[in-house]
């Protein structure tokens, strides 16, 4: 059988973490379930494949309503505090390793501009951004900025 991309460990984590789905007053189409949709984003995540081409036959939902969870959990900071929950048991787990850093950088266009952008110098100064990385000697990621 094949591995489960959200195994239950980590689902146990995730799902205090997310924001509570809205009743829908007037009826309509009853939300996919949570733990459903965070599979379809996995799936997606990991494989590379356009959201449109989800397979129906998961059951996660189609693939934009993936893609809008997504897009609402990262409005939520909901990643931010998984990745601040995750960071904290493996310092409490001593499985940090302290002694070394790596940072690494790249910088990306964005061709429409936005609120953390500027002049790109590699790039002839169209706009862009640089993301940063530190990770410990392990290459656990630490922190990202933008």
């Amino acid at each position: 059988m094949a591995k489960p991309l959200l195994p239950d460990e980590l689902w146990e984590r995730i799902e205090p973490l997310l924001p509570p789905l809205r009743p829908h007053p007037k009826g309509g189409h009853p939300w996919t379930e949570n733990r459903k949709a965070l599979t379809g984003i996995l799936f997606v995540l990991r494989t590379g494949i356009p959201w449109e081409y989800l397979p129906q036959e998961m059951g996660c939902g189609c693939g934009m309503t993936c893609w809008r969870r997504l897009r609402d959990w990262h409005a939520a900071g909901v990643w931010k505090r998984l990745h601040e929950l995750l960071l904290a048991e493996l310092n409490g787990a001593d499985k940090i390793d302290w002694s070394r850093a790596v940072v690494d950088s790249s910088l990306l266009r964005a061709m429409c501009g936005g609120p953390k952008t500027g002049r790109n110098p590699t790039d002839r100064g169209k706009p862009g951004s640089k993301h940063h990385v530190l990770t410990d000697a392990w290459g656990i990621p630490l922190v990202l900025i933008l």
